[in-house]
């Protein structure tokens, strides 16, 4: 519990740094700040790798039957990886949303900002249920497993279907039913109060939306993510870390989507690789190595190629 705490505590302290030291005045995220902030988070990530190795191999010295604290390095980093990578479809919905209601670069830092708080909640939420239904019936890694494998699928043969548009999404219909809504911004401010009535802004808008959508997308990456391991810590930590990083990853990439086309692809394959992980896993246990070195094998093709094809084209 104590590790629980000091880690929560620690998340906490960089988030009230960002928003009250680092971003206390609105300003546009130019690309190098964002570039810099993402090279940092990425580093802080894998930095941290380090820190599960010593945590862990204090619990191994203590009780063998543990796991084993390389064991627990290369799961965590598998996990980050596979968070990272299903990141990018969140970036590009996220672009799609700004666009939509007009949000202003200037304040898109904000939204995002208590965005991420409400996904670490949720997603803590949905790692706690996710561990206990998987611990406690073992058929469960088959539904999840046949899950991701259909998502796969659907990713693969989905088409030319009719792109996102968030203002005739389900999420701000129903929300225009149950408060006022304005079509204008007024600064940073979440809600404005116009004759008497408090209406919500375009930027509390775009914030629900992106929070119901990242709770779609955690539909994905948690089944993604357990099936690389079911320690509750590992999970949650790696999961954090790679939405904290997702803001300046948003700002460092949302003009350069269209460069990173194929990746896409090696989405599809990694889901399809821990799905079917899931699905053998009362048979057949992949070693660590394995899922660590496909999953960075499948982002570095994905990447490689999205970028030649891209200078192709010029």
């Amino acid at each position: 519990m104590i590790v629980w705490a000091l880690f929560l505590a620690t998340i906490f302290v960089f988030l009230a740094l960002d928003l009250g030291v680092f971003n206390k005045d609105p300003h546009v995220i130019k690309p190098k700040e964002a570039g810099i902030w993402t090279a940092v988070w990425v580093t802080l990530s894998f930095l941290f790798s380090g820190i599960i190795n010593w945590l862990y191999s204090n619990e191994y010295i203590a009780n063998p039957t543990k796991i084993k604290p390389a064991v627990a390095t290369m799961k965590y980093i598998t996990g980050y990886l596979i968070e990272l990578s299903l990141s990018i479809d969140n970036i590009f919905i996220i672009a799609v949303i700004f666009a939509s209601f007009k949000i202003s670069q200037k304040y898109q830092h904000r939204v995002l900002f208590w965005g991420i708080l409400g996904a670490i909640i949720f997603r803590g939420l949905m790692i706690f249920f996710g561990v206990i239904l998987i611990n406690k019936f073992s058929w469960m890694t088959y539904l999840f497993g046949a899950f991701l494998i259909f998502t796969a699928f659907k990713m693969l043969f989905k088409g030319d279907e009719e792109e996102f548009n968030p203002k005739k999404s389900f999420i701000y219909r129903n929300l225009r039913k149950i408060m006022p809504i304005t079509s204008h911004t007024d600064g940073e401010h979440f809600f404005v109060k116009r004759k008497h009535i408090t209406a919500a802004t375009p930027l509390f808008v775009a914030l629900i939306v992106i929070e119901v959508m990242d709770m779609l997308f955690a539909l994905d990456s948690v089944p993604a993510i357990l099936a690389i391991t079911a320690d509750p810590f590992l999970v949650f930590s790696s999961n954090i870390f790679a939405i904290l990083g997702l803001r300046s990853m948003y700002f460092f990439l949302a003009n350069m989507l269209e460069k990173f086309s194929y990746l896409e692809y090696s989405l599809i394959a990694i889901l399809s690789f821990v799905g079917i992980k899931m699905l053998l896993v009362h048979y057949y246990k992949f070693p660590e190595w394995v899922s660590l070195g496909f999953i960075a094998l499948a982002l570095a093709i994905g990447i490689i190629i999205s970028l030649r094809k891209s200078s192709i084209n010029k």
